[in-house]
């Protein structure tokens, strides 16, 4: 016995000593971490405090649920609320769709030259930001943009695409799907490379055609990734993308393209209520954290998805 424990406590010092190194790597991670996403999280008491800077947090006179109860009676907070679900539950349909219909049309180009051309391009968009890609929509979709030139050709009267509100919700689902389908497509992609070719050649024999193929053989295969995409894709139910429609919006279109995420930014950086701007922080996390829950569960009942 003495030896089995003295054999025991050498396995765990050598075992210690292989992973220090990984656990050093692993520390600057952690550190941020705590730094940027725990840490702050004590800020959330200015949610329930008429909060004046000068005096601080410890300072700052208490005031309990006042604030979500003036949140509650604005009357654009149910508009703004309802801008964020709309956009967003596009978002993540369109990029549900769209991807698994581009990975599908790939998979059957032989041409492998041409097959990684066209990978490159649709998810090069993926890699530049929403400043640069703000100043391109807005040249190509302003009166005088190219859009609009190409309306006129057909006797079509110019669209504010930017500034109406019917245009602007989908301007911003089109222009964030051409962002960033073609990276999505990737992750559908390698769910192909995992069909077995047995299959297909068993789906030849039976007679089917590339089509039947496809229905019968393709998108089963594919199927746990995509219910393990678009059950975790519920927990982005509320961002309907900050940078982007910070970007594109303006006052004309605050009517449909508000979202909880600016209107944060606009009372607490520009009208300076950061108590009830910390609030509207605080409803919103409420309701991703009981999504972002609901949605694992679904992933680990219908994919067999666990984090640990």
């Amino acid at each position: 016995m003495a030896n089995m424990s003295n054999q025991a406590g050498v396995n765990r010092q050598s075992r210690w000593k292989r992973e220090t190194s990984l656990h050093l790597m692993l520390l600057p991670a952690v550190l941020v971490l705590v730094l940027f996403s725990y840490v702050p999280m004590f800020g959330i008491v200015i949610g329930f405090q008429k909060f004046i800077p000068a005096k601080g947090i410890f300072s700052s006179k208490w005031i309990g649920l006042d604030n979500f109860h003036y949140l509650l009676n604005l009357p654009n907070t149910m508009q703004i609320l309802w801008n964020t679900i709309f956009i967003a539950s596009m978002k993540i349909v369109a990029g549900l769709i769209v991807p698994i219909l581009v990975a599908l049309l790939l998979n059957e180009v032989r041409k492998a030259f041409f097959k990684r051309g066209i990978q490159t391009l649709i998810y090069l968009p993926h890699f530049l930001s929403w400043i640069i890609l703000g100043g391109i929509l807005i040249d190509i979709l302003s009166m005088k943009g190219i859009v609009n030139q190409f309306l006129g050709w057909f006797g079509i009267s110019p669209i504010y695409f930017l500034g109406d509100n019917r245009w602007f919700p989908y301007v911003l689902v089109f222009s964030d799907l051409w962002k960033e389908f073609g990276f999505n497509t990737i992750v559908y992609l390698a769910a192909l490379t995992a069909i077995n070719p047995a299959l297909y050649e068993a789906a030849i024999v039976d007679g089917a055609n590339r089509f039947k193929q496809t229905i019968h053989v393709t998108l089963p295969g594919m199927l746990p990734i995509i219910i393990l995409l678009a059950t975790l894709s519920l927990g982005n139910t509320l961002n309907a993308g900050f940078e982007q429609v910070f970007n594109l919006y303006s006052p004309q279109v605050y009517e449909s393209g508000d979202i909880i995420d600016t209107f944060v930014y606009r009372l607490g950086l520009i009208e300076a209520q950061y108590g009830l701007a910390t609030a509207v922080g605080i409803f919103k996390s409420l309701v991703s954290l009981v999504l972002i829950s609901l949605s694992y569960f679904l992933a680990y009942r219908l994919a067999n998805y666990r984090i640990f």
